[in-house]
Order: structure tokens, then C-alpha cells, then sequence
């Protein structure tokens, strides 16, 4: 089995819908997934023997990018892809000469965060009540990455 990238497109969007979906209590929609491909915004979809099982979203302004959405397909979630993802973000970001990434991350999600961690993020800040819950709303963490 072997993990392949190719650049995220608008022909992705309807495959990456039910990863989206999947992952996130409140998931992006389909014209706001849309509005983020092209121009300043950059991403990636991972597939597994030709299925797409993950992807991320990031943008890049003015040396600063930020990583906007990571997710695996929930059933692939624990064998290394979201590291192996966020690795391939991190090498294109380096490409587009970037030299500070950030990323917020819910509080309560803490294996995202280990993760981020042990890729050189630190917190910098708090977002209180950013993300909503089913009954209210949970803060983000601020995370950065300084490549320079």
C-alpha cells in the first residue's frame, strides 16, 4: 500500500465532501471548500491505492501560510497519514518560501495537538469560544511554526 499527493483541485472537492463531513462536528461546506482552491490557497489530497483517504487546505500570504483544514477518513485515522499529510503541507510551504506557519486546533482536540507539537508548533495563544459544539462552543488553541 503506498500513500501518494497530488495537488488539491475543484475535480477533488466532491471526494474530499465525505472526509470533511466525516471528521468534523461542523464541517465546511461545498462552496466554501471551493472558494479555498487556487490563488493564495494551496493543498493536497492523500490517496491510498488511488482512493483519496485525506487532505489539507492551507494559504500563503505574504510569506506567512496558514493551515486552514487537515483530515484522514476516520476508518485510516491512527496509521500515520495525518503525520504524512502534514509533512507533505510543511514541505510545500518551505517550497513557496514561507517562513511562519500558524494553525488553530480545538482544545479539546488533543492528539491533533501532540501531533503539531512534535512537528516544532508551539502555542501562542487562545480563541476563546471559537468552535461550536453541539451545546456551545469550545476555544481554539493558536499554534506557530517558524521556519526561518
Amino acid at each position: 500500500m503506498t500513500l501518494a499527493f497530488t495537488d488539491l483541485n475543484q475535480a477533488s472537492v466532491e471526494a474530499i465532501m465525505p472526509i470533511e463531513q466525516a471528521c468534523h462536528s461542523h464541517p465546511w461546506n461545498e462552496k466554501l471548500m471551493r472558494s479555498c482552491i487556487g490563488g493564495r490557497y494551496f493543498g493536497a489530497v492523500a490517496k491510498l491505492n488511488n482512493k483519496i483517504i485525506g487532505f489539507y487546505i492551507a494559504d500563503n500570504v505574504v510569506g506567512d501560510s496558514t493551515l486552514m483544514d487537515i483530515c484522514v477518513a476516520p476508518e485510516q485515522q491512527g496509521n500515520g497519514y495525518g503525520k504524512a499529510l502534514l509533512n507533505q503541507y510543511l514541505s510545500h510551504a518551505k517550497k513557496l518560501d514561507c517562513l511562519t506557519l500558524f494553525l488553530e486546533v480545538r482544545s479539546s482536540n488533543i492528539s491533533a495537538q501532540m501531533l503539531y507539537i512534535n512537528h516544532g508548533y508551539v502555542e501562542t495563544g487562545r480563541r476563546t469560544g471559537y468552535y461550536p459544539k453541539a451545546i456551545g462552543y469550545e476555544d481554539a488553541i493558536i499554534m506557530r511554526k517558524n521556519l526561518g
